[in-house]
């Protein structure tokens, strides 16, 4: 059990520009729940252990996803992760916008396919794709934890450049904005796991594409 230190709590303001400080690569998470897709856009996955392969991705309590991960009868544990690349960004501001409809129609101008094992839609065109299998929760503040083994590679790219969310914002790994083309629409600023229900990923290219926007 860790001891208090006495030290007094952080201010809300400084621990919120400490965390936005964190340069966390952006993630799909997506379910299969009976007739419904949904979808999460996350900045909080990462791999935890080769052997067994294993990886966790935090949820927002009280979000959609996690409140399907976390349901007493007839949870959900089979998911997709897809690692996003640096022209999707677009498509990760449809999966963390409020109020955003089912995964497929925000998929349905994006390469996809559906996850052999997860059954989950799994956007093409990102740096890699996963299938992974809930193994353990755990509550954590105003988070849901879930440590998951993985249970499948759908792809792996041979080159791109991963999507960054930093201060509020996507970027690339060198720290710039991926450039976009004339006229295109801005994707919004990026912000953590909500919720999502979703249509077919596009290539690794630098350019967004077009659609709604927020994120994880």
């Amino acid at each position: 059990m860790t001891e208090r230190t006495g030290f007094p709590a952080p201010a809300t303001a400084d621990l919120a520009a400490a965390w936005a400080a964190w340069a966390g690569a952006v993630t799909l998470v997506t379910v299969a729940d009976g007739r419904d897709d949904i979808g999460a856009t996350v900045s909080s996955f990462s791999p935890v252990s080769a052997e067994p392969p294993l990886v966790l991705v935090s949820l927002m309590s009280g979000s959609y996803p996690a409140e399907l991960f976390s349901r007493p009868d007839e949870p959900v544990t089979r998911f997709a992760a897809t690692l996003l690349c640096a022209g999707q960004r677009m498509l990760a501001g449809r999966f963390a916008a409020t109020g955003r409809p089912g995964a497929r129609l925000m998929l349905d101008d994006v390469p996809h396919r559906r996850g052999p094992g997860s059954g989950a839609l799994i956007a093409e065109g990102g740096l890699a794709a996963l299938e992974c299998s809930a193994e353990r929760l755990v509550t954590a503040g105003d988070h849901l934890l879930v440590l998951a083994g993985v249970s499948g590679v759908v792809y792996v790219a041979g080159s791109g450049e991963p999507l960054i969310r930093f201060r509020g914002r996507y970027v690339l790994a060198r720290g710039d904005d991926p450039p976009e083309p004339p006229g295109a629409l801005r994707a919004p600023l990026a912000v953590p796991a909500v919720v999502s229900r979703g249509r077919k990923g596009s290539a690794c290219s630098l350019g967004p594409t077009p659609g709604p926007s927020r994120t994880a």
